[in-house]
């Protein structure tokens, strides 16, 4: 079948017809054919033509089983990535959507917007592309998808008139992440918002100069509950947690089994605890095993006026979270179990150690290849030494299966260990 078989030149109003794409209104679900639809119909709108003819191609791949759309190369004026071009195969049958370019915006930190400047962001789109806006793509970024190669520099120019910027495109930092934080969640254990702000701005040359062997990606989450998934979508993920005890409310945690029943609070509470850590005593008390604790915050979640995170808040450091490429999905390495971020010396130091890791993998990755590709290739214990970090039991990614190991070797690695958590707290080995 050749391109253009199958094409009907439209109704007598010159819309496509697509028979495929209405199958997909079809349900209980909301479509995005309806709200491409809508696009289309805007009356007046200048681009209508566009989101029709994208409609038309859009139907023609489900025919031919095959998508339309090539990539090139396109950029705006000082900038070397944050616009995805596409370029489509059946242009003499599709002419209005022969172009339709992604521009990657990057966010505010935490996502804050005002209902003001979401109306300047739709208006420009409007002017200037499809009006078709995703807030937001897997990548985090504000996509605004369809423009033509003209348009590009005027949208962009527009964009940046109002505080925004491009995200990343291609081998460089991408546009970063955070959850909504401290300003909505009293989960949270840091302020990500700034984190986030601060490590970008340090780093921003990487991200509009693309120079790396492939994508770096930094997520922020302030609690355990990753709202942001940066523990298996980041390159660098930074996670809120606490290194005290969880804080318990006995009076509400009365309460809570008052009104759900004790059994509910068994089922859903104390028999989900990953780590049996939990306990409920005849007298509707909880105790909780803290040493046994893993902060996976599900207790929290289901009893938060009850439990709370401690009071010795700060955060994790996860490095080599990443989706599939050459060695399949990979989660985070522990790489600094706990670090305080309250004064500006603390969010400095993580900024350093922020670009140190850019400057390793900038280094050492090979071309097409996520640095938790890089660590797997070359081994955890070489990556701590290139960053001159002490080896932690925290980092070891699961136990031993032999229990046929040599003593000697782990007694004395141990015993290191100790000794330095030991110097860290002030005081002498053996001291009690």
């Amino acid at each position: 079948m050749k391109d253009g078989d199958n094409v009907n030149d439209g109704d007598q109003n010159g819309v496509n017809p697509t028979p495929h794409l209405d199958q997909l209104e079809d349900g209980p679900w909301p479509s995005f054919v309806t709200g491409l639809k809508r696009l289309r119909d805007t009356q007046g709108a200048q681009y209508a033509p566009m989101m029709n003819d994208l409609l038309g191609q859009l139907n023609h791949s489900y025919e031919n089983r095959r998508g339309y759309w090539k990539g090139g190369t396109l950029s705006v004026l000082g900038y070397g990535g944050g616009i995805i071009p596409r370029f489509s195969e059946v242009s003499e049958q599709f002419p209005e959507s022969k172009e339709f370019h992604t521009l990657r915006v990057m966010p505010p930190a935490g996502n804050h917007y005002t209902t003001d400047l979401l109306r300047q962001l739709c208006d420009i789109w409007e002017r200037h592309g499809s009006g078709l806006i995703a807030f937001h793509g897997q990548s985090g970024d504000i996509m605004f998808q369809g423009c033509t190669s003209e348009n590009a520099q005027i949208a962009f120019d527009e964009l940046n008139e109002i505080g925004f910027d491009l995200g990343g495109a291609g081998p460089a930092l991408r546009t970063a992440m955070s959850c909504v934080g401290h300003a909505r969640c009293e989960q949270s254990c840091f302020d990500g918002v700034k984190a986030h702000r601060g490590i970008i701005n340090r780093l921003l040359d990487e991200m509009h100069r693309p120079s790396m062997p492939y994508k770096f990606k930094f997520k922020f989450s302030g609690c355990g509950n990753d709202c942001v998934n940066a523990i298996h979508r980041a390159d660098f993920a930074v996670i809120g947690t606490w290194r005290d005890d969880i804080k318990i409310n006995q009076e509400k945690v009365k309460e809570h089994i008052a009104e759900k029943g004790r059994k509910y609070t068994i089922d859903t509470v104390v028999s989900m605890c990953p780590t049996r850590a939990i306990s409920l005593h005849d007298d509707d008390t909880m105790e909780i095993d803290n040493k046994s604790c893993v902060r996976c915050m599900h207790c929290i979640n289901v009893m938060t006026k009850a439990l709370s995170p401690g009071d010795d808040r700060g955060a994790s450091i996860m490095i080599g979270g990443k989706r599939s490429l050459k060695v399949g999905d990979l989660m985070g390495t522990m790489i600094k179990p706990f670090i305080k971020l309250e004064t500006e010396e603390d969010f400095e130091a993580l900024e350093d150690f922020a670009e140190e890791v850019m400057e390793f993998f900038a280094d050492n990755a090979l071309e097409h290849e996520r640095i938790g590709e890089c660590i797997d290739r070359i081994g955890v214990p070489a990556f701590l030494e290139a960053m001159d970090i002490p080896a932690d039991p925290n980092m070891v990614n699961h136990p031993r299966t032999s229990s046929y190991v040599r003593t000697d070797d782990f007694d004395e690695e141990s015993a290191k260990y100790f000794e330095r958590k030991a110097e860290e707290a002030g005081m002498m080995v053996g001291d009690d």
